[in-house]
């Protein structure tokens, strides 16, 4: 049965630059019917299909005002009606009636997800075939959808413009970012978690910098040298130079650091209604700044290192992400630029000031004020504080090139040489001289279109030790969330024997990661075992999972581990694990040269009498007890053969330095993920074409891989209904006319990091389910080892089916894409039940543990 979204007025406040764009947001018994789509077969009458399809080819969609980019109010809770009466039908030029976001939101979410659960323990309902006629003229429209998709972006193309379902993979990113800092101005989230989202924006935007803008700097660059400006550093999917995108990259990082600064103001504020203050020397009381004056004159002068820039002192290294105070210096000659590092721990950055209540000042602020009593041989002109943001888009690839030399040592010398790279980024905080940022961009070889100014401060890890000062006031911070232990098993019972008769699955951070750390002490005592193969990506520093390796091995079992040393900013941890665990006898791969080993497997083998027996982990997230509090994460235990065998496959052709190139059941990048993913694709067009209801749910973190968005394209173009849950970036636009109407797109930002990855083809107790390390990104589809395993326990693949529709429920931190590519919040409805779906997942689990 073909579907359609509905044109639905959103009320937003209109920005005065505001465009007229289409926002296509399905009908109330649409949502309905998807919401259910996954996991209830339809029923389909004959007659139904063509007049759908008729209907279906002869309504247009409706240009309707939106207004804003960002339509929450200051609590983010709702969104004001623009005056228009959205029940009234449209002119009797269109005769389409408008639907209301309200409409939307009065499903009760928490019914539709009984409903679901009670309808897949039915028996599923036998369909009608379609009519002859209109199976070949689905056929038809199928089979021109690929041709069609194809002959429309070589017409694009030669325009040079973009098709219009494609967004810029950066740019996409840098709306995910605002929904974090998004999320700090949110007032139902406790102040403290919200300045901790300040804080995320920050490193997130530095990573961003450091990596993503440091690889589009150096490609721009070649492709300058090289004159082949359309070629290096192209973005086929934008259509945009690697110039292109950093100019629009810089435009909207100073429309996100001024959106930043002014939560930041409002968050302060209130804070100082919680009677605590971060001053500065604007504000401080007099007692207050002669205790600041004396602590300066005692604890930080002696130990500063001030310089005044000129001949006999070049200008110095700049480290990355360190605070520096500058100053424009006045001498009877000419002016000087002098600088002092604010950062060199030995002190403390945050001060805290004695007196009644909780009073701070951050050392750079303190050092900036008293730069006339550092520099006292000048006048001080103008002063800042600056920190610059390096390159650290380093090819850990060229650590092959040395055969001989340990492979270890040579990841040591380039995480060196890493910091040491060029800058992409300088920030500042005062107003300040345009000849010292002239002098200053010279020096660092910077434009000054990557020059930034931020009024709230430059770094923020300072908020961590504000923070624990306020851990007795439970009102200002999320309440404490404890993983619970699995229902599924026994804790107090032996794991393996469980394993052996059931799967299992483990929801982080909802569950615990306690049965896999018992699991791997089991297996590492126990008689039977012969061996434990692993991957390792990002470990944690105390990490109880490789000191079971540890013991495992020195127990004399044999045990392999995969090492992967280009995790990136994860290198050194990894490069002393590895070392830790070759110690103790374990047996240590590096990886594959210019592919990484991203995939989360453990096969445990062992002898049950003369048979052979195997107990293997896929997960998609990292063996890391830290992060499986943290992130949202899925791993699956068992005892299945056919699993077993390919992943000791995968095992077999990681020691050998070769990758997987044939599969029957795992789908393995990065040469039996890709493809598959495809022909997956192709089996719900070809359900399309018979006239079958067709569906593909995925939740992934990010779609950047340009084949399997136009396999998805075509897809909606034949009538397949996708629901997509992405976190992050997307390279695709959800409902685009005539290309990606058939798609919706969430994210979901919350208290905990969306990381899971779930693949669905089709519906009911037929829907094929995959869990998986792998995003549809090309670097995850064909340049990693990336593993996603199909779930066979019904079971497993309910709770997964459930889990999915929660997601797509969700009205608390769930964010839809409209096909302008920005996300808005679902409308607050009275009457309606709120549902955060990562709060209804722990609550789950709590009422499961208490039911014993």
């Amino acid at each position: 049965m073909f579907w359609r979204l509905k044109a639905i007025k959103f009320p937003f406040k209109r920005k005065k630059d505001e465009q007229q764009i289409v926002i296509d947001v399905k009908s109330v018994e649409t949502a309905k019917e998807r919401i259910k789509a996954a996991i209830e077969p339809a029923q389909v009458k004959k007659s139904d299909v063509n007049v759908t399809a008729k209907k279906q080819a002869s309504e247009s969609v409706d240009v309707i005002e939106v207004s804003g980019n960002h339509p929450e109010k200051e609590n983010n809770q709702s969104m004001e009606n623009d005056g228009n009466d959205i029940t009234k039908p449209e002119t009797k030029e269109t005769g389409k009636q408008r639907v209301d976001m309200e409409q939307y939101n009065k499903l009760d979410k928490n019914e539709i997800i009984n409903e679901t659960t009670d309808k897949i323990k039915q028996e599923e309902q036998v369909k009608q075939p379609m009519e002859a006629n209109s199976i070949k003229s689905a056929e038809q429209n199928v089979v021109s959808a690929h041709k069609n998709l194809k002959e429309i972006e070589e017409n694009y193309r030669k325009k040079g413009e973009k098709l219009p379902f494609f967004a810029n993979r950066e740019l996409s990113w840098l709306k995910f970012n605002e929904r974090v800092i998004d999320e700090a101005d949110d007032k139902r989230v406790p102040l403290c978690e919200r300045l901790t989202f300040v804080s995320i924006f920050n490193s997130n935007l530095d990573e961003f910098y450091m990596v993503r803008v440091g690889s589009l700097y150096d490609q721009m660059i070649l492709a300058k040298k090289s004159k082949q400006e359309f070629i290096t550093g192209f973005d086929n999917k934008s259509m945009m130079t690697a110039e292109q995108q950093l100019d629009a990259v810089f435009a909207e990082t100073r429309e996100l650091l001024h959106k930043k600064d002014k939560i930041y103001a409002r968050l302060m504020y209130e804070f100082d209604s919680q009677g605590v203050k971060l001053i500065s020397f604007n504000d401080v009381e007099y007692s207050d700044a002669v205790y600041l004056e004396n602590y300066f004159n005692k604890s930080i002068l002696p130990i500063l290192s001030p310089q005044v820039i000129g001949k006999k002192n070049p200008f110095p290294f700049l480290k990355n992400k360190e605070i520096y105070a500058v100053a424009l210096l006045g001498s009877k000659n000419n002016d000087k630029i002098g600088l002092v590092p604010c950062s060199n721990g030995i002190f403390d950055r945050l001060i805290p000031i004695p007196s009644d209540s909780r009073k701070y000042m951050l050392v750079e602020e303190l050092i900036l004020h008293f730069l006339p009593k550092i520099f006292k041989k000048y006048s001080v002109k103008s002063k800042s504080l600056i920190r610059i943001i390096r390159n650290a888009d380093i090819d850990m690839d060229e650590a092959f090139f040395d055969e001989d030399m340990d492979y270890r040592d040579t990841m040591e010398q380039l995480i060196k040489e890493r910091r040491r790279l060029c800058p992409v980024k300088l920030e500042y905080s005062r107003v300040l001289d345009d000849k010292v940022i002239s002098e200053l961009c010279k020096e660092l070889k910077l434009d000054k279109k990557q020059v930034f100014y931020s009024e709230s401060p430059l770094e923020m890890s300072f908020i961590s030790k504000i923070q624990d000062d306020l851990r007795g006031r439970r009102e200002l911070f999320y309440e404490r969330r404890v993983p619970q232990n699995s229902k599924q098993l026994d804790i107090k019972q032996p794991i393996m024997d469980q394993i052996a008769k059931k799967d299992v699955l483990l929801s982080y951070p909802y569950e615990s990661m306690h049965p896999l750390i018992k699991l791997l002490n089991e297996a590492g005592s126990d008689d039977r075992v012969l061996s434990i193969k692993m991957t390792l990506y990002r470990v944690a520093k105390n990490s109880q999972i490789v000191e079971a390796l540890i013991e495992a091995a020195e127990n004399g079992k044999e045990v392999v581990v995969l090492v992967e040393l280009r995790a990136r900013f994860d290198e050194e941890n990894n490069i002393e694990w590895s070392r830790r665990l070759e110690e103790a006898g374990c047996k240590i791969i590096y990886g594959i040269e210019h592919i990484k080993v991203h995939s989360k497997l453990c096969l445990i083998t062992y002898k049950d009498g003369e048979d052979f027996k195997y107990i293997t982990h896929v997960g998609t997230g990292n063996f890391n007890e830290k992060t499986a509090k943290l992130y949202t994460d899925l791993a699956l235990i068992t005892s299945d053969v056919n699993i077993a065998r390919e992943t000791a496959d995968v095992f077999n052709n990681l020691g050998l330095g070769d990758v997987v190139e044939h599969t029957e059941h795992l789908l393995v990048a990065p040469k039996c993920l890709q493809n598959k993913v495809l022909e997956l694709i192709d089996d719900e067009i070809k359900k399309a074409q018979n006239g079958e209801e067709a569906y593909i749910g995925i939740k992934i973190n990010s779609l950047t891989d340009k084949t399997i968005i136009e396999k998805l394209v075509e897809a909606s173009m034949s009538g397949v209904k996708i629901d997509m849950v992405i976190r992050g970036i997307s390279c695709m636009v959800a409902g685009i006319e005539g290309y990606t109407d058939n798609i919706t797109i969430t994210s979901i930002v919350g208290r905990f990091l969306e990381h899971s990855r779930i693949y669905i083809f089709g519906k009911g107790k037929t829907a094929k389910i995959y869990i998986s390390s792998a995003d549809f990104m090309t670097r995850n589809t064909i340049r990693r080892v990336e593993v996603a395993t199909p779930v066979y326990d019904d079971g497993i693949k309910e709770r997964i089916l459930r889990m999915f529709n929660t997601m797509l429920c969700d009205n608390v931190k769930a964010r839809i894409m409209a096909n302008d590519g920005n996300y808005y919040k679902k409308d607050a409805v009275d009457g309606v039940s709120r549902l955060n779906s990562q709060e209804y997942f722990y609550d789950e689990v709590v009422k499961k543990a208490q039911q014993n």
